[in-house]
């Protein structure tokens, strides 16, 4: 096997001299968001799956030094050598430009950085197919992962695709050369003057890349001016407001009339007593790594009301911040840091319901319950900031994943193990561990729901209960032991969907 090179398998292609393309399907259901979200929008240490490699340690260590998160992709077995997956995972090489591709759209584009086939390290990622039982165990690591999203059809018709990418495909060199002649790049890339991804090079971590860690710092290190009352809250509430606009699919840079009239308002009613609604103030003076203003000079630090008018001025979170915050993990972990840490004193479910982050408060995204009935008059607002009209309709969930869970635990409660009998046999609730609706966009799949019976349900969905990485049930408000949570073998739950509703709880990992 070799690792930086060409790989095990590889055979002459038309075009072998260039870089190729992977078309790989990332996957919507049995995991495949997650396990997209897990290896490669997030990363994984390699010293947590040391006793599982073997020859490509050494190689590894070398693209992934100690303190990188190493990014991984698999695939499973093709059916034969000679399909269009078997001859995609013998003739892709490193070097090569990886386009994911999910619903339609192309979502991230990597480079190959190595190639290698170990099921136990695969199993160990991604467990096994469900439909199979086969690992991904023919693995590629990834660089330079850029993240975006457009509109798959132009690559797919130009390769002669019609309709959706239903599986692992390799385009030649030259068919890929074609088509950025005549179109272009629709998506970022770090390219050489050919116009073709610069080699990958071991220990090319950019540090100019903003990581998760480094932008939760900047949340709970803001310098917030201090009054009697407390903390000023322009700069935590400007935030949240500017996180619901990334959640929303809203542009990152908001214009300035937009962020006065909408923070402004957020000022007047939670900025505390004395407060003088000015966000131009947190528009222009949170401007660092993490948030970007448009259309003022770095040497005006503070530009008045008039003058970002003048300018057309815009300002919300830079690019980098930007990308981290759609992963849903992120934004939950944003969201509850800057809400606990500089809103001891507020009423925290009005602060995110105004801001339009509500759906926070439950596993399920849905506050209605704990917000209680609205203020709102019949023109649905309620003080200076419009509020956001609920949406009349929920995520779709599968009743026959909904059945598989109930009938794998027989309609019995996985915390208090009790059956609730009623008149025609019993029920039980079926509940998504992450919410598959808004914000939480967890999957509607049995690896993300476990079988409860209403009353723990209910208290799983208000956060008072969590499920801590040894799969005990804990009360969120003092750890206390509740149970442990009764597993059935055939039903495989996903540590990743249990580790962000305990985050929701605050008691992330």
């Amino acid at each position: 096997m070799k690792i930086n090179g060409v790989g095990w398998g590889a055979e002459d292609v038309p075009g072998a001299d260039g870089v190729q393309w992977l078309l790989q399907p990332r996957g919507t259901r049995k995991g495949g968001r997650a396990h997209f979200r897990h290896t490669v929008q997030e990363g994984v240490n390699l010293a947590d799956y040391a006793h599982l490699l073997g020859a490509e340690t050494a190689e590894l260590a070398e693209l992934f030094p100690e303190g990188s998160m190493a990014r991984f992709w698999g695939a499973t077995p093709a059916a034969s050598e000679e399909n269009t997956k078997g001859k995609a995972i013998r003739n892709c090489r490193v070097g090569d430009e990886v386009l994911f591709y999910g619903e339609k759209r192309f979502i991230a584009r990597a480079t190959i950085a190595a190639k290698f086939r170990n099921p136990r390290f695969a199993e160990a990622l991604w467990g096994k197919d469900e439909d199979n039982g086969a690992a991904w165990e023919h693995m590629i690591a990834l660089g330079d992962v850029v993240e975006f999203d457009v509109d798959a059809k132009p690559v797919l018709a130009a390769c002669g695709i019609n309709g959706a990418l239903r599986s692992l495909r390799l385009e030649s060199a030259e068919r890929r050369l074609a088509f950025i002649s005549e179109h272009g790049l629709p998506w970022p890339s770090r390219t050489t003057t050919a116009g073709l991804p610069a080699p990958w090079k071991p220990n090319s971590a950019t540090p100019s890349t903003l990581e998760r860690h480094a932008l939760l710092h900047a949340f709970s290190t803001l310098r917030t001016h201090t009054r009697p009352d407390g903390p000023s809250l322009h700069k935590p509430l400007a935030l949240l407001w500017s996180i619901q606009r990334i959640e929303a699919g809203e542009a990152r840079l908001a214009p300035w009339d937009v962020f006065e009239r909408e923070v402004g308002g957020l000022l007047a009613e939670f900025g505390g007593s004395g407060s003088h609604a000015t966000p131009h103030y947190p528009f222009s003076r949170l401007r660092g790594r993490i948030w970007e203003v448009e259309g003022v000079s770095d040497g005006v630090e503070d530009p008045s009301p008039a003058a970002l008018r003048k300018a057309g001025a815009k300002a919300g979170f830079a690019t980098d911040a930007a990308r981290l915050l759609r992963r849903a993990r992120v934004r939950a972990e944003a969201v509850r840091l800057l809400s606990w840490t500089y809103f001891t004193d507020a009423d925290r479910p009005h602060v995110l319901d105004r801001v339009g982050l509500a759906g926070y408060l439950s596993a399920s995204g849905d506050a209605e319950d704990i917000l209680g009935e609205s203020d709102a008059g019949a023109d649905g607002v309620a003080g200076p900031v419009k509020r956001r009209p609920a949406s009349g309709t929920r995520p779709d969930r599968n009743p026959t994943w909904i059945r598989k869970v109930k009938d794998w635990h027989q309609d019995t409660c996985q915390v208090c193990s009790e059956p609730l009998e009623v008149l025609f046999g019993r029920y039980s609730e079926a509940a998504h561990i992450q919410g598959i609706g808004s914000p939480h966009h967890g999957p509607d799949e049995t690896s993300n729901m476990i079988c409860l019976c209403p009353n723990h349900h209910k208290q799983f969905d208000r956060l008072a209960i969590y499920i801590d990485a040894q799969w005990q049930v804990r009360r969120t408000r003092d750890d206390e032991f509740v149970s442990t949570l009764r597993r059935h073998p055939q039903h495989r739950i996903e540590p990743e969907h249990t580790a962000y509703h305990r985050l929701l709880c605050g008691k992330s990992d």
